[in-house]
């Protein structure tokens, strides 16, 4: 390769990554006609950024590369992409009817879906989320359960052995989870493992599932799995979502909800 076309390959690439970094996917064809090359030389661009680990390569075009998800607090999680969960949060009531058992996990997220129950009647909250519990502490219509265990201080919440069994005694319609990391082909991501074990159990107790997460989870992992994708039956994200990882969640059978 002479130096002008070397040149002109890493300007190139190095432009795609930044385009990645601005919308998350590209596809193949659409980097062809903007940078005027062959898709031949636009996969080949792809599949060595793909070596050094800098991007995800799918079916048509490439995603940005997203780290693997630490433990946060609440309070350091509240801020983040707050417009889009306050939206999630709003939206999640489509799901919600008068008289309603529902269980939500710990969650900034989970915290804005609860901010909005007011509006029913004869609810019955189940959480293990105390600042949830706190924030609809006030709410005349609701009747709000907290089943006990360990103290996670750093999200105000109740983990370990004695929390899910007592959340076995219980039947919902439906089970708001709040997850670190989000992966259409492995499934959904805590970074603590006594969460994700009473996630599990709130998923068992309930009739249906609902993920309640801000785009930036999508093809992330953390440290637990919490579960695969075919245990949720929907997803309320916002429009950010990589759209390949939307498209094989539909193709799952998930519904995906924009708020």
């Amino acid at each position: 390769m002479d130096n002008r076309k070397e040149k002109d390959t890493l300007k190139r690439r190095s432009r795609i990554l930044d385009l990645l970094e601005q919308y998350g996917d590209l596809s193949v064809n659409y980097l062809s006609k903007l940078f005027k090359v062959s898709e031949v030389t636009i996969r080949n661009d792809l599949s060595k950024l793909e070596e050094k680990s800098l991007l995800i390569r799918t079916r048509g075009g490439a995603l940005k590369k997203m780290p693997v998800t630490y433990d946060l607090g609440l309070n350091q999680r509240i801020n983040r992409q707050k417009e889009e969960k306050q939206r999630i949060g709003k939206k999640a009531m489509s799901f919600i009817k008068d008289n309603y058992t529902i269980v939500m996990d710990s969650g900034s997220t989970t915290l804005e879906v609860a901010k909005n129950l007011e509006e029913f009647n004869d609810i019955k909250l189940i959480t293990n989320s105390l600042a949830i519990a706190d924030k609809v502490g006030d709410f005349k219509n609701l009747e709000v359960i907290v089943p006990g265990g360990i103290m996670r201080s750093e999200m105000r919440s109740l983990i370990g052995p004695m929390a899910e069994r007592n959340l076995l005694n219980y039947y919902c319609d439906v089970a708001f989870l709040a997850v670190d990391g989000i992966d259409a082909e492995h499934g959904i991501y805590t970074p603590v493992i006594h969460e994700a074990t009473l996630c599990r159990t709130m998923m068992e107790i309930s009739d249906k599932v609902i993920v309640v997460c801000d785009s930036t989870k999508f093809l992330r992992k953390s440290f637990v799995k919490i579960s695969s994708i075919n245990h949720i039956d929907i997803i309320i994200t916002d429009e950010g979502i990589p759209a390949s990882e939307k498209e094989k969640l539909e193709d799952a059978g998930v519904q995906v909800v924009i708020a």
